[in-house]
């Protein structure tokens, strides 16, 4: 599945979870870094208004579909994926870090979250080294001196593996300029991932997942700030079916067109 914009085309690179888990794995035994990304509705809205953040996206190794619209966007162009968000992916990735003995770095939220996310994961996994956390002051610039001097500081810990905790754009700007900068370490772009471990954000039951409800869930805690948000991404739906129907069409013989 791709997106296409006047300056980029992003592709959801990532097929299923397992592809990604082996991926990661080998990566991460071979000292290779990565840039891990998990593409919503949210994200579509914010890469139609800003080149640098389709500049960032579009430097990201691995792109999954954190949302379901995408995932049906997906089956709608004939090119179909498999749902992979990033607070499913977190652990069992974090099982492989603690497996293969990897380095483990928090990035983002509040202090407070990241010491209590830490204390969990590490009870619940087991061998988890997680060697560094920070949390960013106010106003973070992802490209600036201060994203410098956490980059650094990852590398001073011998920090492997990194747990972005950031809002869209910044933790995938972020990501994509640590990528630059820290070749060696892996990047992954997990939003409120840590702040449902420390249990400052309640995720919605399976049930609901399960019936793709998961936005109202969210939408219904936070009305004045995710209401909006979901209406500019209800607002693109049909233009991106119809982009899709374009692939899809693009994709077929030309005999099966006529």
């Amino acid at each position: 599945m791709e997106f296409n914009f006047s300056d980029k085309t992003i592709q959801i690179t990532v097929k299923d979870k397992h592809s990604l888990f082996r991926s990661v794995e080998e990566r991460l035994r071979s000292g290779v870094g990565f840039a891990l990304a998990t593409m919503n509705l949210d994200h579509l809205v914010k890469l139609r208004g800003s080149a640098e953040y389709r500049a960032a996206y579009s430097a990201h190794d691995f792109i999954s579909a954190d949302g379901n619209p995408v995932v049906w966007l997906s089956h709608l162009s004939e090119t179909p994926i498999k749902l992979v968000t990033g607070s499913d992916t977190m652990f069992p990735l974090l099982e492989i870090a603690a497996q293969n003995n990897i380095n483990v770095g928090f990035f983002g939220s509040m202090p407070d979250v990241l010491d209590e996310a830490s204390a969990r994961l590490r009870r619940e996994i087991a061998g988890l080294n997680v060697v560094w956390t920070k949390s960013p002051e106010m106003g973070f610039d992802p490209t600036g001196e201060s994203a410098r001097a956490a980059i650094r500081e990852m590398q001073a810990a011998k920090v492997q593996m990194c747990i972005i905790s950031l809002s869209a754009p910044r933790q995938e700007i972020f990501s994509a300029f640590g990528r630059s900068m820290a070749p060696e370490i892996g990047f992954c772009c997990f939003g409120a991932s840590l702040d449902f471990v420390a249990g400052r954000q309640v995720r919605a039951p399976q049930i609901v997942r399960a019936l793709a409800l998961e936005w109202l869930w969210r939408a219904m805690s936070a009305p004045r700030r995710l209401v909006p948000r979901y209406v500019a991404c209800a607002m693109i739906l049909p233009s991106l079916a119809i982009e899709a129907k374009k692939l899809r069409k693009s994709r077929q013989p030309k005999h099966a067109r006529s």
